[in-house]
């Protein structure tokens, strides 16, 4: 299932982020990658130990907090620490898919990567190029969102970024472990989920078919989490 989230970030929020990681210490993208990603990807990323990446990266996580689309689409368990990347001068990632584990460098945290996110920190219009493109059930995917706005996918899908011919493409990216792990089980919550809030919202909370879906979407939610 893919998942736009708007607004994530709003325009002050993106403008505070970027004051922190634009003048940052930039490295080479393959930091993270693994050898297969590692012929495909050519990229700069902020070094995820530096201050401004995990300023940037807590920002990120108090944003994502506020956004009940998130959890929705999510049922988060555990986050791994957003990251942030940007493409320039032709730069791009060809076809990859993320791995299914992935470990913080240097400490004992580790998830099973169920979702990969993108947010985008830069406007569509103030680059060429740049677009992810995800490899879907109904065929190739392509976003380019406005800044703030973040896209959800499984991590499973094969993906790419489309070379940069123009400006610069910079975004926060990282990966999450849902407390239910197939997708299409997520997706069946999230669909009973937006039927529910619909209802509630023509009916009121307290309506009866309202009280019987969200007593069905929570035993659904109890046979397929893991947490």
């Amino acid at each position: 299932m893919l998942t736009a989230i708007p607004d994530v970030l709003d325009a002050d929020g993106v403008a505070r982020l970027r004051a922190l990681i634009d003048g940052a210490t930039w490295v080479d993208g393959n930091v993270t990658s693994g050898p297969q990603a590692a012929l495909a990807k050519r990229n700069q990323q902020l070094p995820e130990e530096s201050a401004q990446a995990q300023e940037a990266g807590a920002l990120v996580l108090e944003a994502l907090g506020r956004s009940p689309l998130f959890f929705a689409a999510a049922l988060p368990l555990k986050v791994f620490p957003p990251l942030f990347n940007r493409y320039a001068g032709g730069q791009d990632f060809g076809l990859h898919v993320d791995n299914a584990i992935r470990i913080r460098r240097g400490t004992d945290f580790r998830i099973r990567a169920d979702l990969s996110a993108t947010l985008f920190l830069e406007d569509p219009d103030a680059y060429d190029g740049g677009e992810l493109v995800i490899e879907d059930r109904f065929g190739p995917q392509t976003v380019k969102l406005p800044a703030g706005h973040m896209i959800l996918y499984p991590a499973s899908s094969l993906h790419r970024v489309t070379p940069v011919t123009r400006g610069v493409r910079t975004a926060c990216f990282f990966w999450l472990q849902s407390m239910v792990r197939d997708d299409g089980e997520r997706r069946t919550l999230f669909e009973l989920d937006d039927a529910i809030q619909s209802v509630a919202a023509a009916q009121g909370q307290g309506d009866a078919a309202v009280v019987r879906l969200t007593g069905i979407y929570h035993n659904l939610l109890r046979r397929w989490a893991d947490a």
